[in-house]
């Protein structure tokens, strides 16, 4: 009898020592996607090719982990649009944005802009429409009277230099409606804008839109040749490209990494982004991008 009693107790025993294992393997699963979601990322829209971004996001990756005091993630997207859709799951803490895909997102999840860069020390910028030197278009008047034998090249469809104030601006003047309905020879979405860039260099178009800051970040750092090139039309003033965080971001972050790229000097993470510095930015500096995304039907009111 003693002996069942025995049996019976280590059996007990047993179960319970299975079952702390259990609860002890499910508490360690916990912490660990605890942990993993305690990591602060951020998505980073493609203003040049990854590869050449890649160093630069490394160093602003430590710095952030450094001041956050929490590990920092970025990833560079391939394109606008999956940064937006991050964004709007809550896959990703912050992002770096053009002023068009913000204003989508800022619309789709209430993502709030907290800084952007300094070009030359103000936070504006233009959209250039830009050609080969030896084309025989100077003005977007003579791209308008010869769009029938121009092969015409924008970047990412959702970029606000790169494709949505210059296919505005080509609408108006009646030769552009979409990337089917158009007068031009031909109409391509390069992706980025040192694509754009490159493809006219190469003579692989005749005209293309791009942003000013990295058109000229482009020739300074060699990667283009500023002598092949001639701008026939520039924008207004348009405000600079944001960080957006979401709105439930505490205001001690918010803090934290507004502090952290106010002091940002390291020229590979500025030239990155063909910047001279940062400064503090609010969703009202994006009114008139809104604005013009509303005209487009790319976001509602």
């Amino acid at each position: 009898m003693k002996k069942w009693n025995l049996l019976a107790l280590l059996l007990c025993l047993s179960v319970i020592l299975a079952a702390c294992g259990s609860n002890s393997e499910e508490e360690q699963a916990t912490s660990g996607g605890e942990a993993e979601k305690d990591a602060f990322t951020i998505g980073v829209i493609p203003v040049q090719t990854e590869g050449q971004m890649d160093t630069a996001m490394k160093k602003l990756q430590t710095l952030l982990s450094e001041k956050l005091g929490r590990e920092v993630s970025i990833e560079v997207y391939p394109d606008y649009n999956g940064v937006v859709e991050a964004m709007n799951y809550d896959k990703i803490d912050m992002a770096y944005l053009g002023p068009l895909t913000y204003v989508i997102a800022e619309a789709n999840s209430n993502a709030k802009a907290i800084i952007t860069q300094l070009i030359d020390g103000v936070p504006y910028y233009h959209s250039y429409i830009i050609t080969h030197k030896d084309s025989p278009l100077t003005s977007i008047e003579d791209l308008v009277a010869n769009a029938g034998e121009t092969d015409f090249a924008f970047g990412d469809i959702n970029s606000t230099s790169g494709s949505l104030i210059p296919s505005i601006e080509l609408q108006e003047q009646g030769v552009y409606t979409s990337e089917n309905d158009n007068k031009f020879a031909s109409v391509r979405f390069t992706g980025s804008h040192d694509a754009t860039a490159l493809a006219i260099q190469n003579k692989q178009v005749d005209a293309g839109a791009i942003d000013s800051a990295i058109y000229d970040q482009l020739v300074e750092s060699g990667k283009i040749d500023g002598d092949q090139f001639k701008t026939i039309w520039k924008s207004e003033e348009l405000f600079q490209y944001p960080w957006a965080v979401l709105e439930s971001t505490d205001e001690e972050t918010i803090k934290t990494l507004q502090e952290t790229f106010l002091a940002i000097k390291d020229p590979e993470i500025l030239d990155a982004f063909g910047a001279s510095g940062f400064t503090e930015a609010t969703n009202a500096d994006y009114e008139s991008i809104k604005q013009a995304a509303i005209k487009q039907g790319i976001i509602k009111e």
